[in-house]
């Protein structure tokens, strides 16, 4: 299908900052499960393209002159797959994806949450969904109860939060049983203007035959068709579309908007 997508992220501060940098994730990935048909990204200062670590298109936004408000906007149409079709495996060994992140560090209560999905001989694709399950009994989703530093543990001492965090504890509790899992941030489809466009799913390593396959934890089903990737890692810090640091500028606020549409119209 094809996804008209539009993306507004605005940061505005208290006092002119002199200099900030930003690490955007904000262009579709070359993944086979998707390509982007246009793609245009407008902001200030100078930007620099590279392909990170994880094979994500990357820009570092640099911004040397005095300012009070940033304003980043992303445009474009992207053609997805409509079959749960194989992820790109990228640049990293799956086995990068096994080691524990300040995000995803398992506390003692979810390992013993994720001893009880362990099941050495059942088929990766079946424990990874019976783990999908489970984590979304155990954490509900509810707008507004989490941070974006909330790490897997913190979500699942209070039993609830939103995408990120059902995908943080997946994570942690794959890792635990010994699954290759990564984060992958993105946009959503989902017919219905109500619903968060920003969305964060996970992808599981099936095995070498299989490699790379993409879940929905928070809506218990495989992710593709509506689904546009943005970037992948470890955890939502790789994987942030926007990421920086800034000199000055006191108080900070943001306002963001993003619209997921089958047609321009639709958008408007």
């Amino acid at each position: 299908m094809q996804l008209h997508i539009r993306h507004e992220t605005i940061y505005r501060y208290e006092r002119p900052i002199k200099y900030s940098v930003q690490r955007l994730h904000l262009t579709p990935r070359r993944d086979p499960c998707q390509r982007a048909l246009a793609w245009t990204i407008g902001a200030p200062g100078r930007r620099l393209e590279q392909v990170d670590a994880y094979g994500n298109v990357a820009h570092l936004l640099t911004l040397e002159e005095p300012h009070r408000e940033v304003r980043i906007v992303v445009q474009g149409v992207v053609e997805t797959s409509e079959t749960d079709s194989r992820q790109d495996d990228g640049p990293l060994s799956h086995l990068a994806y096994l080691a524990p992140t300040a995000l995803t560090a398992p506390t003692d209560e979810i390992r013993r949450f994720a001893a009880r999905i362990r099941r050495p001989a059942a088929a990766p694709r079946a424990v990874a969904e019976e783990l999908a399950d489970a984590v979304c009994d155990a954490i509900g989703y509810r707008p507004g109860s989490s941070e974006v530093t909330d790490s897997a543990g913190a979500a699942f001492a209070k039993g609830a939060g939103v995408c990120q965090d059902q995908s943080h504890v997946f994570l942690s509790c794959a890792r635990v049983i010994g699954i290759p899992a990564r984060y992958v941030s993105g946009y959503l489809y989902t017919g219905d203007s109500s619903e968060a466009a920003s969305h964060a799913w996970v992808d599981v390593w099936l095995g070498a035959d299989d490699g790379w396959h993409s879940l929905d934890v928070t809506h218990r089903r495989p992710a593709f068709g509506g689904y546009c990737r943005l970037a992948v890692g470890r955890d939502y810090l790789d994987a942030a579309p926007v990421r920086g640091m800034r000199h000055g500028g006191g108080l900070e606020s943001m306002e963001t908007s993003v619209l997921v549409a089958e047609s321009a119209q639709q958008q408007q």
